[in-house]
């Protein structure tokens, strides 16, 4: 049994020891015991030069990626955008006047809360992309009980580093109020609609709970007083809700098609404003099921918004009632789920909608800091390989990113996050760049443990490392985004929710042996929820019409695979095997050349990847006819 004791290194681990004072226990985190660190980190992928004179332009009928990423291609900011304002630079010194001081064994948590506050109130209203705050974290510990609200624009939250033994580490302990409460009849994931307060549900927190959640609280008008009135743990509930479609969005008055770029809406357009940003968001129809491949099915179908995608708002025209985005629609948008001529679903009638994001958060970058979260009772140890949730209630992640544009995530290690160490669902232009994501303590039922991009548009993930996940994924109608020069041991996962013109090139992929749904011990879940899965993860997964509709629905349109090194270990300690090695290949999944194809074999649809990957799919799905001998479809040189 090892001792621990503050620093020290024990068995090649470092073992940081947290104690409570018993005078002071309403200030101490919730818990106590050892904090378990990696005795060694990762090593990063090679630095790739992201900037605009780098950027290419697309190939001959290839998607556009070179306006991806934060502002658009804009170089990530450094010291030169930070404000000459004093008021706006909050320093480590000024934290400690705030309670929040490194290795002192008390919750940071409100001290860390008021900083941002502070700079939300008196900095961004004045602030810019080119003047942006800072809140600068001491190296050491700091203790974190709740999840931290970033809601100040222009703000960057900058640590002393990502090395645990000299950096900035964040300890989070997720409090009784903060932890799910609510789980399913078979404790095995967090249960959304069990978890309600008046009008509020849990889903209206999804994707959940964080350890820094970039997201506005504004409540709307309505929500109010079931707001104030809601206890600790459901409070976050009705945060955000000037952003909800169902409030905020504007039904349409006549149906839009993929390419058009003005929009008629039912009626004058109030809240949109030229510069903003809105979401588009097409109703399901059972048409659009049925060109899915997804029909006929025993999965229950929903009346949702499958396809969105979050553009800038370039002119608004009240008398004619429309709107005029930045750049063509990528889909058709029927007014609602039975304008095309479809029966309805589940006996409704479901509206498609403009949804401008009222209040989204601008700007806000967070860097060179180590995060992890404690479950007590578990070691680290136990998720290697596990894919099941080893602590239902403790799905937290560590960033998430919602109604969030032009945000940032640099330099940063994650080490046994809760659930999903960086999240995303609305948001738009974000770089996630030279990061070490390792572990998670839940990788099971649900959909836990990933590098997550849904509803995510024209972002980059770049020069990241990741380890010990389940998967990475573009899912739920993420669009225009590039996943490069990243290395991870996880597959690369379109997941399905019509995702679709994404990029994935110049990766390493080496995906074990053990990389498999059926290893698992507790609260387990396949794709969908298959307890049973006896399938195995390749480098690429691919989300079938009827295998994905039990949670969304198919993958969408040409997302694009090029020069990367894959492999795949098909035997317990066997050789790994290439896997779409050829380097000049340019491999269009769903694509036919023209339009959208369903992969197939044998003149019919798959109804799942699994069992299916070492097909063939040339022509039958996957577009190989375009060859190129550079270096990258996203750079001109690596």
């Amino acid at each position: 049994m090892a001792i621990f004791v503050v620093g020290a290194l024990v068995g090649g681990a470092i073992i940081w020891w947290q104690g409570r004072d018993e005078t002071e226990a309403s200030q101490r985190p919730p818990t106590v015991g050892p904090v378990e660190l990696p005795d060694e980190l990762p090593a990063l992928p090679a630095r790739l030069d992201l900037s605009e004179a780098n950027r290419r332009a697309p190939l001959p009928g290839l998607p556009d990626w070179s306006h991806a990423g934060y502002r658009e291609g804009k170089p990530l900011p450094g010291d030169g955008e930070i404000t000459g304002d004093e008021n706006c630079v909050v320093t480590p010194e000024e934290l400690a006047d705030r309670g929040v001081r490194p290795d002192d064994r008390t919750d940071d948590t409100d001290g860390l809360q008021e900083a941002i506050d502070h700079v939300r109130a008196e900095c961004s209203p004045g602030a810019s992309y080119d003047d942006l705050s800072l809140i600068t974290l001491p190296a050491g510990q700091l203790d974190v009980s709740r999840q931290i609200s970033l809601d100040a624009d222009y703000l960057v939250l900058r640590g002393a580093g990502d090395d645990p033994a000299d950096g900035t580490r964040v300890v989070f302990r997720p409090d009784e109020n903060t932890r799910y409460d609510s789980l399913g009849d078979d404790g095995a994931d967090w249960d959304e609609d069990g978890m309600t307060h008046e009008s509020g549900k849990g889903g209206w927190l999804w994707p959940g709970r964080g350890l820094f959640r970039v997201q506005s609280r504004a409540v709307d008008e309505d929500y109010q007083e079931d707001h104030e009135s809601a206890p600790a743990n459901r409070r976050d509930l009705f945060e955000g809700t000037v952003n909800v479609h169902w409030k905020a969005g504007v039904k349409l008055a006549a149906p839009a098609e993929a390419g058009d770029t003005t929009i008629r809406l039912a009626k004058r357009p109030k809240g949109f404003e030229v510069g903003g940003y809105v979401n588009i968001r097409a109703a399901n129809t059972m048409r659009f099921y049925d060109f899915q491949h997804a029909l006929p099915t025993e999965h229950e179908l929903r009346n949702i918004h499958m396809r969105q995608q979050i553009f800038r708002v370039t002119a608004v025209d009240e008398d004619a009632e429309t709107i005029t985005i930045d750049r063509p629609l990528e889909f058709d948008v029927p007014v609602d789920s039975v304008s095309d001529g479809s029966a309805e679903i589940d006996g409704k009638t479901y509206d498609s909608k403009a949804a401008p994001l009222v209040d989204p958060v601008l700007g806000v970058g967070i860097e060179k800091l180590f995060l992890t979260q404690v479950v007590d009772g578990h070691d680290p140890a136990e998720a290697e390989h596990e894919y099941g949730n080893l602590s239902p209630a403790d799905q937290m992640h560590g960033i998430v990113f919602k109604w969030a544009v032009n945000g940032w995530v640099r330099g940063v290690t994650t080490y046994m996050t809760g659930s999903h160490p960086v999240v995303t669902e609305e948001a738009k232009n974000l770089q996630i760049e030279g990061n070490r994501f390792v572990g998670a303590w839940n990788k099971g039922k649900g959909g836990n443990g990933y590098l997550r991009g849904s509803r995510v548009w024209d972002s980059v993930y770049a020069g990241n490392t990741l380890r010990g996940l389940r998967h990475f994924t573009f899912q739920w109608s993420a669009s225009g985004n590039v996943f490069v020069g990243n290395d991870t041991d996880a597959d690369v996962n379109f997941h399905g929710g019509w995702e679709r013109h994404n990029l994935v090139e110049n990766n390493t992929v080496a995906v074990p042996f053990e990389h498999a749904p059926g290893n698992c011990s507790a609260n387990c879940g396949g794709e969908g929820g298959d307890s049973d899965d006896e399938s195995t993860w390749y480098p690429i997964w691919w989300g079938a019409g009827k295998k994905a509709v039990k949670w969304s629905g198919a993958t969408g349109p040409r997302n694009v695979v090029y020069r990367n090194t894959m492999t795949k270990q098909t035997t317990e300690g066997g050789t790994p095997v290439p896997y779409y090695a050829d380097k000049n290949t340019v491999y269009q999944f769903g694509w036919d050349g023209t339009k959208y194809l369903h992969l197939s074999r044998d003149g019919a649809p798959i109804d799942d990847w699994a069992g299916n990957e070492d097909a063939d799919f040339s022509g039958a799905g996957v577009d190989t006819s375009l060859t190129y001998a550079g270096p990258s479809l996203f750079l001109k040189a690596l």
